[in-house]
């Protein structure tokens, strides 16, 4: 129990200091990068320029790509958020206006972290470079979502498992249909 209790406060605290940076270079990247990850428009634009230029490795890791982050948006959104009730952190924690932009829905688990996790682990399996240049905004975002106040570090660190999650089970997926056939 006491366990518990000091991983409840080194989170709390995490959350706090996150939230409490203001430099100019956090304050002028994150927001925008929020922006940009909303509803995986960032995703889906990584995902067309690889396919347009990367030849057929690019339409590839693309194609795996959107398949991971949409199984990770449906296992994050459509199953943990629904069994988790999870409050966001308190505004009072937050000193900047994007506190006020943040979702009603159940704090666990970070459904941005993993979809961006999910895509670029993927795309790094598929792609190497392509993925190491996609790993860079996912690390952001996840740093967003605890610096804007709508994700506790936890939050985080358990979207970004679910993500991995989901990009073993999509490419464990064909191995498994195949022995459940024969």
């Amino acid at each position: 129990m006491e366990l518990l209790t000091r991983l409840r406060e080194t989170d709390h605290g995490l959350s706090r200091r996150m939230a409490s940076w203001d430099s100019p270079w956090v304050r002028g990247l994150l927001p925008p990068l929020e922006e940009a990850a909303e509803h995986t428009k960032l995703w889906w634009a990584a995902a067309a320029l690889m396919a347009a230029g990367g030849g057929r490795r690019g339409r590839g890791a693309a194609v795996v790509g959107v398949t991971c982050m949409a199984v990770a948006e449906l296992l994050s959104n459509g199953v943990v958020k629904q069994c988790v009730e999870r409050r966001r952190p308190p505004k009072e924690w937050i000193p900047h206006d994007d506190v006020e932009d943040r979702p009603e829905s159940s704090s666990f688990p970070s459904g941005h972290t993993a979809a961006a996790v999910a895509f670029a682990g993927s795309v790094a399996l598929s792609w190497p470079p392509a993925g190491a240049a996609c790993a860079v905004p996912a690390v952001l975002v996840a740093v967003e979502r605890v610096h804007s106040g709508a994700h506790y570090p936890s939050d985080v660190v358990a979207g970004a498992a679910v993500g991995l999650a989901a990009v073993a089970l999509v490419r464990s997926a064909p191995r498994l249909l195949i022995r459940a056939v024969a």
